[in-house]
């Protein structure tokens, strides 16, 4: 049995950042499967993973690590090579800001249990969640228009992935699937298709999963 095991879910923006990052860094993990459409993510089991009910967690050496960004740096930490991070600090810092904009100001709106809350507490069709998603989303990408210019190259920083990568290209997945208008973020769709044929995020795809149901996989 693998000394990681990951708690995840193959359409979670989050879970992927965290297979990716293993990927990345060349890990060999466990898979465990929670499904959040069943709720087990609210397991009494689970909880005591992960007391937020939140997906990902990671399990290493029977210790647990809940929550993606939390992970990343865990992972950054123990196994520093390949970097996801460089070592100048101020891009260093630039790269959190970016993966700021993603976590806090973009992710939070398309989350599973807010979407579902609109639909059971306010009785939103698909399409006013498109539109609620769209709403606050849009900020976060115009904010990254602006930032990822100075700084992008291939990829978010340069021609080598860094955290901001495996930060943006899920959210952009999520984006794409509530109907945002992507046409207007050149700079973001440039890396994100770049990123898109990088074999670590081919691999981490929520399209080639174990649960994920065969009318989503891709080969």
């Amino acid at each position: 049995m693998s000394s990681f095991v990951l708690y995840n879910y193959f359409r979670s923006s989050t879970s992927f950042r965290a297979r990716a990052a293993l990927h990345f860094k060349g890990i060999d993990f466990e898979y465990k499967p929670i499904n959040l459409l069943k709720d087990e993510q609210h397991s009494p089991e689970y909880r005591k993973l992960n007391p937020m009910g939140g997906i990902p967690t990671l399990v290493h050496n029977g210790k647990l690590i809940p929550d993606s960004m939390a992970i990343i740096e865990y992972i950054e930490e123990i196994a520093p090579t390949p970097a996801l991070l460089p070592k100048d600090a101020y891009t260093r810092a630039r790269i959190r800001q970016v993966c700021e904009i993603v976590n806090a100001s973009m992710h939070p709106y398309g989350n599973l249990k807010v979407t579902k809350y609109l639909g059971e507490a306010h009785g939103y069709t698909q399409e006013q969640k498109d539109q609620w998603v769209q709403k606050w989303v849009t900020q976060g990408l115009d904010a990254l228009e602006l930032t990822l210019p100075e700084f992008s190259g291939k990829y978010c920083f340069g021609d080598d992935v860094t955290l901001a990568d495996i930060v943006l290209y899920p959210q952009v997945i999520t984006c794409l699937r509530f109907h945002v208008d992507m046409t207007k973020y050149p700079t973001v769709m440039k890396i994100y298709n770049n990123l898109d044929k990088h074999p670590v995020f081919m691999k981490a795809h929520l399209s080639r999963q174990i649960d994920t149901p065969e009318e989503l996989r891709k080969p």
